[in-house]
């Protein structure tokens, strides 16, 4: 057997495993999800205006296992925490709570992971991640939908050659290993599942 149609097996298997009907797995999932997004949030490096934590590594990872209904409920959770005035987000509260702090430097990199779980998730239900080549290119994706909305939202408060300068050019580096260790993730996961499956 090819490693493709292994690794496509692997997908089936896992998707079946986590296929799960029961609400209180679910609800379970979603509250583990946006915890450790919590938890991802204060792992970080203090740069400014934005600072560089742990999170796209959680939620490319997230969206790829859960799939973008999870995953999107998920994120919308964690959301809701940060507006309600819950100390979810980065450098909170030293920069504010709530609807504030979205409005700040970092609101577009928030919004983006909201986007990039759903078109993660959409394209992993699709069976866009066949590979481990195809599926570093479904995370792909979504790094650079959540780069290209946070630099996008930093342009209109800064404009384009610092949003660039301090929102793209010092996470290169960090969000090219926190992509990796999401794909090594994703692709170890579902084979771990397909193997537990085959018990």
């Amino acid at each position: 057997m090819s490693s493709n149609s292994s690794l496509a097996s692997s997908d089936l298997a896992f998707r079946r495993t986590t296929d799960v009907n029961r609400w209180p797995v679910r609800a379970a999932a979603v509250l583990l999800g946006s915890s450790l997004l919590w938890a991802s949030a204060k792992m970080q490096v203090p740069f400014w205006p934005v600072p560089m934590t742990m999170q796209t590594y959680v939620v490319l990872t997230l969206a790829a296992l859960f799939g973008w209904r999870l995953g999107a409920a998920t994120m919308g959770i964690y959301l809701a925490e940060g507006v309600l005035g819950l100390p979810v987000f980065a450098d909170t509260p030293t920069n504010g709570f709530g609807f504030a702090y979205i409005a700040g430097p970092t609101g577009g990199y928030l919004a983006g992971y909201l986007v990039a779980v759903v078109l993660v998730g959409v394209l992993t239900e699709s069976r866009w991640n066949r590979s481990i080549l195809s599926t570093a290119a479904v995370l792909l994706i979504g790094e650079l939908t959540i780069v290209s909305l946070g630099c996008c939202w930093l342009a209109v408060q800064f404009g384009w050659e610092k949003a660039v300068t301090f929102g793209f050019g010092p996470f290169l580096l960090g969000d090219g290993v926190k992509l990796v260790l999401a794909i090594a993730t994703v692709v170890y996961s579902r084979r771990l599942a397909a193997r537990d499956n085959a018990w």
